[in-house]
């Protein structure tokens, strides 16, 4: 009875270690020492070489993605212009980022119909299905960025974007 007792009381406390290591590190992705790179300078854009992105129906102004600026950095950042037009012609533009691994979205500038860009001074992480006036970064996470916590390969994020279908990595970018 003691030897069962004994063992009881052992399995209850490495459950609770366990689950009080696990909550520490959250997802089992973070990695307490993560630095972010230092983003590069908004990249020019194109309003005609957009990929659409498909939004709810709530939305009225149409959203694509410039191919030619998506990158994946070597922090896991996925970056990229989004350029967003409304019915009258009005063209704006956002360069963001977004960080698989905590499902955060940050804008860094900003683009007017002239397409001069507007650097933010200090940029910062909000979370992608935040309280977020557009929805577009949801969106482009959940189609085409992010294999769940995992960033995809650039090559997966613009075919799913030319495809409207989320690429299933057989290689994400963990490098």
């Amino acid at each position: 009875m003691n030897k069962l007792k004994y063992t009881a009381v052992a399995t209850a406390l490495l459950a609770c270690t366990h689950f009080a290591a696990w909550g520490q590190v959250g997802n089992g992705l973070d990695n307490l020492d993560w630095v972010e790179d230092k983003e590069p300078p908004p990249p020019a854009f194109s309003k005609t070489r957009t990929l659409p992105l498909e939004m709810p129906n709530y939305v009225s102004v149409r959203v694509g993605i410039d191919p030619a600026t998506v990158t994946v950095g070597q922090d896991g950042v996925v970056r990229y212009v989004a350029v967003m037009s409304n019915a009258s012609g009005t063209v704006n533009a956002v360069y963001e980022g977004i960080r698989c691994a905590s499902d955060q979205v940050k804008t860094y500038a900003r683009a007017g119909t002239s397409g001069e860009w507007s650097v933010i001074p200090e940029p910062a992480w909000r979370e992608v299905n935040g309280n977020q006036p557009s929805r577009h970064a949801f969106v482009f996470a959940r189609l085409a960025a992010c294999d769940v916590r995992v960033a995809n390969r650039q090559a997966d994020v613009i075919k799913a974007l030319q495809t409207q279908q989320r690429p299933r990595s057989a290689t994400p970018s963990f490098d």
